[in-house]
């Protein structure tokens, strides 16, 4: 009989088993249909019903009415079926939302060739910008794991492909790219949140230095005495966005310079 020692090799799992698990394993749903990798729905009961007329509708209804106002009784209800017929084409209403976030982000700008990594990610950050301001109902979907859809991965081709020129090591890359989109989607929300046609938006810093302690906020008290805190007349977007982009694409350009 041979023993446990004798049976160590033969019982290690093989190599490259994980990946093969992986590989195996059913993808989701929404990957399925945004990849192109399923049928997108069989015959409905009335012609002329698709998968992409009810993502279409999913997306104009959180524009108008909100993210919080969507359901696959209200999208049914706009393309004048009932929700029952839109699981003919998509099985729930997260694997709709996973597919409408990747539609409403749309494509990269197209740069020339040659064209600097610092011009090319400006351009890319400005578009990614003006898309999310387009449909900012959006901003308040709970994110639980990195996008995969076509046009996000799209959108990271395009600004991996802007830091290739570099010497930064592929991981860094990734990070920058990340970084650079948090950063859009963060100047998105505030710049949704906060309305600067109202007064209320601009804060009541004169109570704040009648109640404040200079001692004890010293930086605080001498940025309202410079008015540090008041908008610039004409300038929200400038403010908000494209000074602080330019300040996160300089430090883009000293850690790029480093491994130069």
């Amino acid at each position: 009989m041979p023993s446990a020692a004798d049976n160590g090799p033969a019982t290690a799992a093989p190599e490259g088993t994980a990946a093969t698990a992986d590989a195996e394993r059913p993808l989701p749903k929404s990957i399925e249909l945004m990849w192109g990798l399923a049928p997108a729905g069989t015959r409905g009961p009335r012609r002329g019903l698709s998968l992409e007329q009810i993502v279409d509708a999913a997306i104009e209804l959180a524009d108008e009415e909100g993210f919080a106002a969507l359901s696959m009784n209200k999208v049914a209800e706009r393309l004048g079926f009932t929700a029952m017929s839109l699981y003919r084409y998509v099985d729930s209403k997260s694997t709709l939302v996973e597919i409408a976030l990747d539609r409403v982000l749309g494509t990269p700008p197209e740069t020339p060739p040659g064209t600097p990594w610092r011009a090319v990610l400006h351009e890319w950050a400005w578009a990614e910008y003006r898309l999310i301001a387009k449909h900012a109902g959006w901003l308040s979907v709970r994110m639980t794991a990195p996008p995969l859809g076509p046009n996000n991965m799209a959108w990271l081709e395009a600004g991996l492909s802007a830091l290739g020129q570099t010497r930064v090591p592929e991981p860094i890359k990734m990070q920058l790219v990340v970084n650079l989109t948090l950063f859009v989607i963060g100047r998105a929300r505030l710049v949704t949140e906060i309305d600067p046609a109202n007064p209320e938006s601009e804060g009541d810093w004169d109570i704040l230095e009648r109640v404040i302690d200079p001692e004890r906020f010293p930086a605080v008290t001498a940025a309202m005495r410079a008015q540090a805190f008041e908008q610039e007349d004409g300038s929200w977007e400038d403010l908000f966005f494209e000074r602080s982009l330019g300040l996160l694409l300089d430090g883009y350009e000293r850690l790029i310079e480093s491994y130069d």
